[in-house]
């Protein structure tokens, strides 16, 4: 061991090791049901699933859908015998609520990017519902890059946030429900906050 400081005539005995004791290893343990968590904001869906797994030390676990760091609201986690019923709440009809920011553009498509560019919102209530209308039954979309889906077992937003673009496929969806709850066409912030009922058709 080296000694940086030494005062004079004197001796720096080097520090005993830290011992350490054997790490101790969770005891796992059967747990079946289903958790419905509130996923708060900033919170992938699968550290979710890893902290509660955690929690209960259960041996099996999955969520039944993705829900984006952004996004909160109640996810559904499955634990042992219930796991086996995940992908039929996949396939389920999912509802979600959101706000829309007209006339900005972010660098992430989200709330969360930076703003890039800036128009004035010049539609008119008639407009926007001849929009929204546009979007009801089955479409087709790519998912954004910005976006919690896997592509070789990593999420898209982790390929995006290390500058990689890479190819998705369509994905066809159908939209059963498009709810105006709320919307501002004017001031400073103008947005639209919407409900959707939809439903994947892979």
């Amino acid at each position: 061991m080296s000694v940086v400081g030494q005062s004079s005539g004197s001796h720096v005995a080097p520090s005993a090791p830290v011992s350490r004791g054997p790490r101790v290893r969770v005891q796992r343990r059967p747990v079946h049901g289903v958790l419905l968590l509130d996923k708060p904001i900033g919170l992938s869906s699968n550290d979710a699933l890893q902290k509660a797994k955690w929690l209960l030390r259960a041996e099996k676990a999955g969520h039944t859908g993705t829900l984006d760091p952004l996004a909160t609201g109640v996810l559904p986690l499955c634990f042992g015998a219930a796991t086996k019923f995940s992908q039929l709440h996949l396939d389920a009809d999912k509802t979600y609520e959101t706000t829309v920011r007209l006339g900005v553009k972010t660098s992430t498509a989200d709330a969360e990017g930076e703003v890039i560019q800036e128009r004035p919102v010049t539609c008119t209530v008639g407009q926007v519902v001849e929009v929204l209308d546009g979007f009801m039954g089955p479409i087709t979309q790519v998912p954004p890059m910005y976006s919690a889906l896997k592509k070789d077992g990593k999420a898209l937003y982790e390929y995006a946030r290390a500058g990689e673009t890479v190819e998705r496929a369509p994905r066809h969806v159908e939209i059963h429900d498009l709810e105006l709850l709320d919307m501002q066409l004017d001031g400073e912030a103008p947005f639209l906050r919407l409900r959707v009922t939809w439903r994947s058709t892979i």
